[in-house]
């Protein structure tokens, strides 16, 4: 079902799955293209979801999926501000679920506990744009040097985005949270983590694509890790 959302800077759009009441998961995409690679996968993980009588909301954030706002005049810290919104309109006990750089963007929810699938820092997620960036520019023969970005100016074209020089430097220093916090990555990830599932990191590939099976997995530990902190 679409509905949508209001937050101090407008109104957004949401999607919401499975029942009305009981616990809700809300879920924050991963940033840029990494959303378009892995939309379709969030999407069946929250309608799995239902399948274990927990309802949830992907809202669209400023500057992003369906907004009106222009990518460009998007800030972290309205990301957060109308993630928080969306979460006291989505029903409680409300839960966060990210994925890779939308860890990045529940910290400031009033939420009863937060998943997070891969989660990456947003040191992390800037060098990946500007690595993209650099080889887009070695292929058209040009040359693009890093320390651009934490000059003043217009927003700069970076991975297909064209960012303001305010998210970039709010994204070099973000860090998940890390309280009331589940943490899993997939079995090829060295880093620590609650559990390790298998599967493929479907951020790297070059379209988008959907894993069933692991979608399966994730909603059913997501749905147990709910149900085991009481809701």
């Amino acid at each position: 079902m679409i509905e949508t959302y209001d937050w101090a800077g407008g109104s957004e759009a949401c999607l919401r799955f499975g029942p009305d009441d009981g616990p809700v998961v809300v879920a924050a995409l991963p940033l840029f293209e990494e959303a378009n690679r892995t939309r379709a996968f969030t999407v069946a993980i929250l309608r799995a979801l239902g399948e274990h009588d927990v309802g949830a909301l992907l809202p669209d954030l400023p500057g992003t999926g369906e907004s009106l706002l222009a990518t460009e005049h998007a800030t972290l810290a309205d990301w957060r501000a109308a993630y928080a919104s969306a979460v006291k309109t989505a029903g409680y006990p409300a839960f966060a679920f990210a994925i890779r750089g939308g860890a990045l963007i529940d910290c400031s929810a009033a939420v009863e506990g937060r998943y997070h699938f891969a989660p990456a820092n947003g040191s992390a997620i800037v060098r990946e744009l500007v690595r993209a960036r650099q080889a887009s520019a070695r292929e058209d023969g040009d040359a693009f040097d890093p320390a651009m970005l934490d000059e003043a100016g217009a927003p700069i074209e970076l991975a297909g985005n064209r960012l303001s020089r305010t998210l970039i430097a709010e994204l070099k220093v973000a860090e998940p949270a890390t309280t009331l916090r589940r943490v899993v990555r997939l079995e090829s990830d060295a880093q620590p983590a609650d559990r390790k599932l298998p599967g493929a990191p479907l951020w790297r590939r070059a379209e988008p694509d959907t894993d069933g099976p692991l979608a399966a997995l994730i909603a059913a530990d997501i749905a147990d890790w709910v149900h085991a902190c009481g809701a």
